[in-house]
Parts: structure tokens; C-alpha cells; sequence
């Protein structure tokens, strides 16, 4: 008799399905996915700081189906009187800085000190299967379970500027839900990762030690738009090189002009893993919000951004519209098969279907 050698990749017998997962719960939680929430229920909850309600809330204003659009309107609305009353920063800084582990340090510090945290994380999306693993709670456990704290993890998909497309809406249903410091971590920093600051009272640059080199800080760009930047992990032998990266910093700043807020941005390093230096990132926070307080800039920025947000609304509806409509559609695959069959210019293909939707 032969005996078959089995492969240690070979799957051993499990606990059937039946027995860890109950079909009728599983219908039940697919059948209210599909449910559209009863909005004067949902600013009820949400008013009241029901979290529940805040989830279900930011849920249906990143749906992407038309039915829900009016209802996200109606309720974003509804929530709009009740916010503009927090603190809103925006964290950046290169993968591997330690957002994640900044962010659980800081936000637990200001849980401690009465303040109610939302953390509005955003997630890379992949450009081919379009999926986000969307795992920033996973790396903020002991976050995720103060009740001062409200954590959402959401996917960029195919948004520019290291945010997600409703981040500015999740932010005032936030401010609704009574969170004194809403705080929005990017996906990381590049030549597009800006436009959290445009929607944010205080940009915090995260580095890396080491990184802060002269050079790097000439190049215009995120240095230049930033607040504070922060050293992380400036712990074991890694102090030393936090204060030589601090001085870098500091010089390069001299470089650029004065900024129209009247701040002078600050330089510091923190410790995430041994809570060293988080207190003193709060702190130059308050000065910032108390000086553009008193010279009027805290106000005349957010007004700003309401302009630049009421124009990037206007180009994504047409831009919506202008891609939906089936004439487009057609147009738009005659002219790529010409373009293919170089018959036609990119230039040329985009001339023709733009005069054919002004025509129509």
C-alpha cells in the first residue's frame, strides 16, 4: 500500500463555516448595508455624539451613488451650524515616519487632558485593484479604545493631495459630533501631498532624523507650507542625531520669507514610543491658534479655503458631468481607436469632443 506524503501546504480541516458565523446575521448586516439611513435620525445621533451615527454619517457621504448625494447634502447641511468649533491639523511626513505612532501618542495625550479626538486617517489605494487595506486602527490600539476618541480610516482611491475626496465634508460632521481637535493623517508625502493644507488650521511636518539636511530644505514645497516639523523617533541612539537634524531644520527655515500669518514655523523632536516631547508639540498648537487668533489669519484662511473648496466642487461636478454624459462617452472611444490607428492627435481628440459637448 502506498502511503500519499502530504504537502505541508496541504489545508487541514477547519471549523465549518456554520459553526462560527450565523447566516441570518450575515443577511441582516448585507440587507442594512443597503438601506439608506434616515438622515433626521442620523443629525439626531450625531448632534447627540453618537459615534455609531458619525460613521453611518461619513459613510453616505463618500458613497459614490447618486441616489445618496442629496441625502449627504441634506444632512452636511444639517451639521454645518453645529461646526467650525474645533482645532483641525493636518500630519504629513514620508512613509516609515510614524504617523500612525504619533498620532495614538499625541491623541492620547490630549484625551487625557479632556479633549475629544477624531482621527481621520487616509489610506493609499492601489492604481490597479482600486483596494485600500485601510489598517491605520490596527497600529493605534490603545487610541481606538478611548471613548474621547473616534478613529476612521478612509481610502484616497484616485484623490490627489494625500487626503480622500470627502475629508473636508467628514470634517464638519466631526465638529457637529462635538471633537475639539480633528486630526487628518495623509497618505504620505510627494509632490501632491498638499492639499490637506488647504483645509487644515496647522500643518505638522513629521522627519525622519537625518532628513533635514540643507539642501533638501531649499527645495520648495512641503517644508515650506508646513507650521512645525517635528522630529520622530528621537530616542536611543537616535537623540544625537535628532538634535544635529533639529539644527538643519532650523537654518533652512531662515531661508524662506515670512509667512502671511505672521508665525515663525518651530522645530522640535518627540519621542512617540516613550511619550517624550508631545506636550511641547501641544503647546506651540496654542501659541499658533492664539497668535493667528489675535491678527485675525485663523479667520481669514478658513474663509479662503471655503472659497477654494467651493471652486474644487464646482470643477468635480463638471468634470462628473461632462464624463458621464453619453455623447462624451461615445465620442471620447471613437477618438481614442483613432489615436490608436494614429489618425489622430491626443490634442486634437480633446479639441473635437470638447466642441462637440459645447455644440450640444
Amino acid at each position: 500500500m502506498v502511503k500519499h506524503k502530504t504537502s505541508a501546504l496541504q489545508e487541514s480541516q477547519g471549523i465549518s463555516n456554520s459553526e462560527i458565523t450565523n447566516a441570518s446575521s450575515v443577511a441582516k448586516i448585507k440587507s442594512n448595508r443597503k438601506v439608506i439611513p434616515n438622515i433626521e435620525h442620523l443629525v439626531t445621533g450625531i448632534l447627540n455624539k453618537d459615534t455609531a451615527a458619525l460613521s453611518r454619517g461619513i459613510t453616505l457621504i463618500e458613497s459614490i451613488n447618486p441616489e445618496h448625494s442629496q441625502k449627504a447634502n441634506k444632512l452636511l447641511k444639517a451639521c454645518l451650524p453645529h461646526a467650525n468649533n474645533s482645532i483641525r491639523i493636518g500630519i504629513t511626513g514620508v512613509p516609515g515616519v510614524g504617523k500612525s505612532t504619533f498620532i495614538e501618542a499625541f491623541g492620547s495625550f490630549l484625551t487625557s487632558i479632556g479633549k475629544r479626538v477624531a482621527v481621520l486617517a487616509i489610506d493609499p489605494s492601489s492604481s490597479i485593484s482600486k483596494g485600500s487595506i485601510l489598517g491605520d486602527k490596527t497600529r493605534m490600539e490603545v487610541l481606538v479604545k478611548d471613548k474621547n476618541a473616534f478613529i476612521r480610516p478612509s481610502a484616497a482611491s484616485d484623490t490627489l493631495g494625500g487626503v480622500a475626496r470627502t475629508t473636508r465634508e467628514s470634517i464638519i460632521l466631526c465638529e457637529a459630533a462635538g471633537f475639539d481637535v480633528i486630526l487628518i493623517e495623509t497618505v504620505g508625502v510627494g509632490q501632491s501631498e498638499t492639499a490637506v493644507h488647504s483645509m487644515v488650521d496647522f500643518f505638522l511636518l513629521l522627519q525622519l532624523t537625518g532628513a533635514g539636511d540643507e539642501l533638501q530644505g531649499i527645495k520648495r514645497g512641503i517644508i515650506e507650507m508646513a507650521d512645525a516639523i517635528v522630529i520622530n523617533k528621537a530616542d536611543g541612539s537616535n537623540r544625537n542625531l535628532a538634535k544635529t537634524t533639529e539644527s538643519d531644520l532650523r537654518k533652512t527655515l531662515h531661508l524662506y520669507n515670512d509667512k502671511p500669518s505672521g508665525w515663525t514655523p518651530k522645530v522640535s523632536s518627540c519621542s512617540s514610543i516613550e511619550n517624550k516631547g508631545i506636550i511641547y508639540v501641544w503647546d506651540i498648537i496654542q501659541e499658533y491658534v492664539e497668535i493667528t487668533t489675535k491678527n485675525n489669519y485663523f479667520t481669514t484662511k478658513r474663509n479662503e479655503q471655503n472659497t477654494f473648496w467651493l471652486l474644487e466642487t464646482i470643477k468635480n461636478a463638471l468634470t462628473h458631468t461632462f464624463f458621464n454624459n453619453e455623447t462624451v462617452k461615445t465620442e471620447l472611444n471613437n477618438q481614442l481607436k483613432l489615436i490608436e490607428q494614429n489618425k489622430t492627435t491626443p490634442f486634437a481628440a480633446a479639441e473635437y469632443i470638447l466642441n462637440i459637448k459645447t455644440k450640444n
